[in-house]
């Protein structure tokens, strides 16, 4: 989307009763450092993007936290919205608005008018409720995508961070609100601007919207109690040769027992969980670091750089190469 540097563009934030305030206010502050940045580097000589919230109407709304956010006015009063984006919130709050038939009304008449609609986290739902996520690709908190996939006319992604589809962006879980904030924001000012901001929050990685919404680490860490401190010991040793034999010694266990037990706890053999976790660190590393591929072969314990090549397009379908430009 170009614009003109006379522009500027309403982001108006819907919120309510019991609401996450990091819903809400980890996207805003993403729009609010963009206006920062644009006006110090003069692109701009004031606020670019014009911030708002709403609510059933003016006033303090209490979030789910206790703290209190003031709605600048409500839904029914505000125009010329360019990016309307829903807040999440825990279920018993974000499910009152289900039967509150003239908000959903309204959302579902907004689809049709402003540029950009989206929601944070379960916000999904309330669109979905409304209508605003019939006959379109679609995320949400992976806790809630079962419930998401009872709309028979959405088509779900349960693992991506955020989805755009037209003119309908989704994100996942609460800090995903963020990374959408910074697709946006990428959209319209170029993604120099919006790596820019991540550096600013001290976000260790700006997340492109096809990446999981939690890491194998995490994954791993909670699948199997009785493998949960090899696992652990694999990711810090991962520059060494780890032979079966070398993980079923650190296990105290048979080469042939480890085997069949890693497998029936993890759902993998030991060689490919290994060789998983190697390239996933790679793709930190590639993302992260301006290493050469031969140092990053090395820490992620690849023979060679051209064993790290191979396996990484196996697993991903793109050289490394290929890869670290989607991050600079």
């Amino acid at each position: 989307m170009k614009l003109t540097q006379d522009q500027s563009i309403q982001i108006a934030m819907f919120i309510y009763p019991g609401a996450s305030s990091l819903d809400v206010t980890g996207p805003l502050e993403v729009f609010a450092l963009a206006n920062h940045l644009l006006r110090e580097e003069g692109r701009y000589p004031s606020d670019f993007y014009k911030i708002q919230l709403l609510a059933e109407e003016s006033g303090l709304v209490q979030m789910g936290t206790g703290v209190k956010l003031y709605a600048d006015c409500g839904y029914r009063e505000v125009k010329d919205i360019h990016t309307l984006l829903m807040s999440g919130g825990p279920p018993g709050s974000s499910k009152a608005l289900y039967s509150q038939t003239d908000i959903l009304d309204w959302l579902c008449e907004q689809k049709q008018v402003v540029k950009r609609m989206g929601s944070i986290c379960n916000g999904a739902l309330i669109l979905a409720k409304a209508g605003v996520l019939a006959g379109h690709k679609a995320t949400t908190h992976w806790a809630n995508v079962d419930e998401l996939r009872q709309f028979a006319d959405i088509e779900v992604d349960p693992d991506a961070i955020y989805v755009c589809d037209d003119h309908i962006y989704t994100s996942a879980g609460i800090t995903a609100g963020i990374d959408l904030a910074l697709a946006l924001v990428e959209e319209d000012h170029g993604r120099s601007l919006a790596l820019a901001i991540a550096k600013l929050m001290v976000l260790y990685l700006k997340r492109d919207g096809g990446q999981r919404q939690y890491s194998s680490h995490l994954m791993n860490q909670q699948q199997s109690d009785r493998f949960a401190r090899l696992v652990e010991w694999i990711y810090q040793n991962l520059n060494q040769s780890l032979t079966v034999e070398k993980l079923a010694q650190e296990s105290a266990m048979s080469p042939r027992n480890f085997s069949r037990c890693f497998l029936k706890e993890l759902g993998v053999t030991p060689a490919r969980f290994v060789e998983n976790i190697r390239v996933e660190k790679a793709c930190q590393l590639l993302s992260e670091q301006n290493l050469s591929q031969e140092k990053i072969a090395c820490l992620c314990g690849f023979q060679s750089q051209e064993q790290l090549r191979r396996t990484f397009r196996r697993h991903k379908g793109i050289l490394p190469s290929e890869f670290r430009r989607r991050f600079h």
